[in-house]
């Protein structure tokens, strides 16, 4: 079924790595929408009322519904819109594809934020120390679901591949604020090249953040930002 721009909204923020994960998968299906930006620090009446439980981005609407949390975005978009899959057709490869993707959010993503919200230079060392050690564990992860093609999906952009590429911004970001090289290529040479790819597909491209653009907002954000706080999801 073919969808037109009235029929679908994304509400978010250019610089969110999770707004863009259901951008992306809405871009594989070849889906037209609106991409209604939220202003950093408030929350729009219809951002309340559409995520009233979570109250944050991203939310699909989709024939006025809306949807929320950016992974089951990309579940309900693969699952509604047709085009490439998304998710793998086998049931396992599916479990391992949903794993992974957990493993970034709750695990992965919280060490990259550590690395420049480090208040000292052990946490800062601790949260690079995740950030390394995950990439390795992803890289190992990246020879098996793979299966020798170019993305985790296998030849094209899938689940996992999402769920992490659209991270990629926000590394280097770190890179930058931190002076470390994280995405080294002769510790991670599968990671490394599929970043590359990911970044550089047709439905990634435009919604990669510059990163000089990006390293801006992460300064306002940071200095923004209170205690221990995450970015914005």
């Amino acid at each position: 079924m073919a969808a037109i721009a009235s029929d679908v909204k994304v509400l978010g923020s250019w610089a969110s790595p999770f707004v863009m994960r259901p951008r992306i998968a809405l871009n594989i299906k070849n889906v037209d929408y609106e991409f209604l930006q939220e202003q950093f620090g408030s929350k729009s009446e219809l951002l309340l009322k559409s995520n009233p439980v979570y109250k944050k981005i991203p939310v699909l609407i989709h024939n006025d519904k809306p949807v929320s949390e950016s992974m089951i975005i990309v579940e309900y978009v693969d699952e509604t819109f047709t085009g490439p899959s998304i998710l793998p057709t086998d049931a396992y490869d599916r479990a391992l594809a949903r794993f992974w993707a957990v493993y970034v959010d709750d695990k992965w993503f919280g060490s990259l934020s550590g690395v420049a919200r480090g208040k000292t230079d052990e946490e800062k060392a601790t949260a690079l120390e995740g950030v390394t050690s995950g990439l390795a564990l992803l890289e190992e992860a990246f020879e098996k679901l793979s299966k020798g093609k170019g993305f985790f999906g296998g030849e094209t952009i899938g689940y996992l591949d999402i769920a992490l590429g659209s991270c990629l911004g926000w590394l280097k970001v770190t890179e930058k604020l931190s002076g470390m090289l994280i995405m080294d290529e002769t510790k991670l040479p599968n990671i490394y090249v599929w970043a590359e790819r990911f970044s550089s597909d047709p439905a990634v491209k435009e919604l990669m953040p510059e990163t000089e653009k990006l390293l801006e907002f992460a300064k306002m954000l940071f200095a923004k930002m209170s205690g221990g706080a995450a970015p914005p999801k």
